[in-house]
């Protein structure tokens, strides 16, 4: 961009700190928000976001995961917890668009052999590799079948606010060496802080760097910080960041798309279809999902705990019963 082309805001005011043309925006609303009803989205909301994210010039969309029928059975689960090809081509034809597909397949929940198609035979460009700490070697497999087949991709190392940093450390040693694209840092916990965000981003941009590999971002909203956590990781570098509309996701949901895209100051990116989508199809979801800021939410995040016992809690009859709850945690601390 030429010196007298500059980025502005819709103000008119030049926006200096966020515009970075190389920062790709990935929307998992789809797949995140899928833990919330067991996959089970309409078709006709599932091509409401791609139209929008299509639309809104977002860079991928995560449709869902590639997780095995024989764990995540279809009686039980919907189709985009597998997400068949069939299946995404029923929602997106061959994809005519600039919006590039991607879906994330689980170490140890994912036939990543068979269930994940060569490229030629995919409508997919990317496959988001998913894992724990202990399973960076299965993962590490996985980035290099999925590569071998034609993919580009990424690795989530998730929950890293429960290891170490000696063993993270050898840890993104391993990961900076698979040939994906982006290692990401996940909060799957929607545990941190500005802080620590910053002082991960840095040590994950070291290693990653030395690979020519980018950095990426998964932020949860447990502290009402998945936003601000997501700009943090990309003024120190991160250049692949994830969002939701609405927030849409597990638990206390996801960075907001909307709130996203209004910070980059990428002429590229259109809010108005994301509005739409979150008005017509996303927000009416909300009584019936129940995702975003919760005071058990809250408090898993707090103390640094899968939000599966806060979202048990709030199904079942001591929904509301917040003091009870925060009990039951420190119990368990």
């Amino acid at each position: 961009m030429s010196a007298d082309k500059k980025p502005t805001t819709q103000s008119g005011t030049q926006a200096w700190v966020s515009y970075r043309p190389e920062i790709k925006v990935l929307d998992c609303t789809i797949r995140d928000g899928g833990l919330m009803n067991n996959s089970r989205f309409t078709d006709d909301c599932v091509r409401a976001v791609y139209a929008a994210n299509a639309a809104s010039g977002v860079d991928y969309m995560e449709v869902g995961y590639k997780n095995s029928p024989e764990l995540f059975s279809p009686d039980e689960y919907g189709c985009w917890r597998h997400s068949k090809e069939d299946d995404i081509r029923r929602i997106v034809g061959d994809n005519p668009t600039g919006l590039k597909l991607c879906a994330m397949a689980d170490a140890e929940k994912s036939n990543y052999k068979t269930d994940i198609l060569p490229k030629k035979d995919s409508v997919l460009d990317m496959i988001r590799v998913a894992c724990y700490i202990h399973q960076i070697p299965l993962a590490l497999e996985m980035a290099k079948d999925a590569q071998d087949k034609g993919y580009e991709t990424c690795v989530n190392l998730m929950a890293v606010s429960t290891v170490q940093e000696s063993e993270l450390d050898a840890g993104l040693e391993l990961l900076c060496q698979s040939g994906a694209q982006a290692i990401y840092l996940v909060d799957s916990f929607g545990h941190f802080y500005s802080e620590e965000v910053r002082f991960l981003i840095r040590k994950y941009l070291k290693f990653a760097r030395a690979q020519g590999m980018e950095v990426g971002i998964h932020a949860h909203n447990n502290l009402q910080l998945g936003y601000a956590n997501t700009i943090e990781a990309i003024v120190e570098g991160a250049n692949y960041v994830d969002a939701t509309m609405a927030g849409l996701g597990r638990g206390a949901g996801n960075c907001l798309m909307e709130l996203l895209l209004g910070f980059l100051h990428n002429p590229k990116y259109k809010l108005r279809p994301v509005l739409e989508c979150i008005q017509d199809h996303i927000e009416p979801l909300r009584a019936e999902l129940g995702w975003g800021f919760d005071v058990p939410y809250m408090l898993t995040g707090l103390y640094n705990r899968h939000p599966r016992s806060a979202m048990a809690h709030n199904a079942g009859a001591n929904r509301g019963k917040h003091v009870l709850f925060y009990d039951r945690v420190l119990e368990e601390q």
